[in-house]
């Protein structure tokens, strides 16, 4: 009988401790003609620990398929909202010329969504960045800015 009860009191500790693990990364979503993914960051950058190399790559850029004129969708969790963010998105011309946007930037820290509209109908969008920034005191020289801290992205193929 005993012994029972010290497995029974183990495995309720061991859900215990499962379920206070970690969040994992968080998660942007993107959704483009028909079809939605989710991805974590593709680089993340901690500048507290005065690295000089802060950022490192985290995986894979995500694709999905798209066709010309549709807009790419955005859905970001309360942890990008919560603070400045912005957007820069790659478009190919009916010419096959690449360009690329200006910064689309969120600073009122309630945005959590956006749509991608390709500049003419015949334009497709190719690549979008979600980029999270984050400020960022320089001990040194007491300057203070804001950084990129968290990236991520999302090819389109046609």
């Amino acid at each position: 009988m005993r012994r029972s009860r010290v497995v029974a009191l183990l495995a309720a500790g061991g859900f215990a401790v499962a379920g206070c693990s970690a969040p994992g990364p968080a998660e942007v979503t993107f959704y483009a003609d028909g079809h939605t993914i989710n991805t974590t960051p593709v680089l993340t950058c901690d500048y507290s620990r005065q690295l000089a190399q802060p950022c490192s790559a985290k995986g894979d850029t995500k694709t999905l398929k798209v066709r010309p004129g549709k807009p790419v969708q955005i859905s970001v969790p309360g942890e990008v909202a919560d603070a400045p963010w912005q957007i820069v998105y790659e478009y190919v011309t009916p010419q096959g010329e690449y360009k690329q946007s200006d910064p689309i930037p969120f600073t009122s820290l309630d945005r959590y969504a956006y749509t991608v509209t390709p500049p003419t109908p015949a334009d497709r969008i190719s690549a979008v960045d979600v980029q999270k920034y984050t400020a960022v005191l320089n001990s040194s020289t007491g300057e203070s800015g804001l950084l990129p801290s968290d990236v991520w992205g999302l090819r389109l193929e046609a």
